[in-house]
């Protein structure tokens, strides 16, 4: 099975992607709650990298690779975008944004919380983000 997909940066790749990481797991019968939360999450980010590191713009690509080592899989994420800037990251006051009404800007906190560990890297002109989850397998 191929473990990479390479899209324009385009909302409406965003199911393509969502297909691509259903497809890939669907043999590794995890829980159906965990798979919706890794997809969820890959969703987010491979989101953020459209709007707001290409800004939508479709001769950009995002690429995603996953990668698999024993029950931990890895979600790579890259694009040439602007680099999303860690230094400059605050985790949202959620309470505030519900009170408010306000819709967006929990996209990372939530990313965070889901997979067990999130990396946010630049290597030359290419930004990398690595999504890890390690899965539990149904008994």
């Amino acid at each position: 099975m191929n473990n990479s997909i390479r899209i324009r940066s385009n909302k409406n790749n965003l199911k393509v992607v969502r297909d691509f990481v259903t497809n890939y797991l669907s043999p590794y019968t995890l829980a159906e709650k965990e798979l919706n939360q890794i997809i969820l999450a890959v969703d987010e980010i491979t989101a953020n990298l459209i709007i707001h590191a290409n800004k939508e713009d479709e001769s950009k690509f995002v690429k995603l690779a996953i990668f698999q080592t024993g029950d931990t899989f890895l979600f790579e994420l890259s694009d040439n975008g602007h680099s999303f800037n860690q230094k400059n990251y605050k985790e949202p006051d959620i309470k505030k944004i519900i009170s408010e009404g306000g819709k967006g800007g929990m996209g990372v906190a939530l990313v965070k919380r889901i997979m067990d560990k999130v990396e946010f890297t630049t290597q030359g002109t290419s930004n990398i983000c690595r999504l890890y989850k390690k899965v539990h397998q149904p008994a």
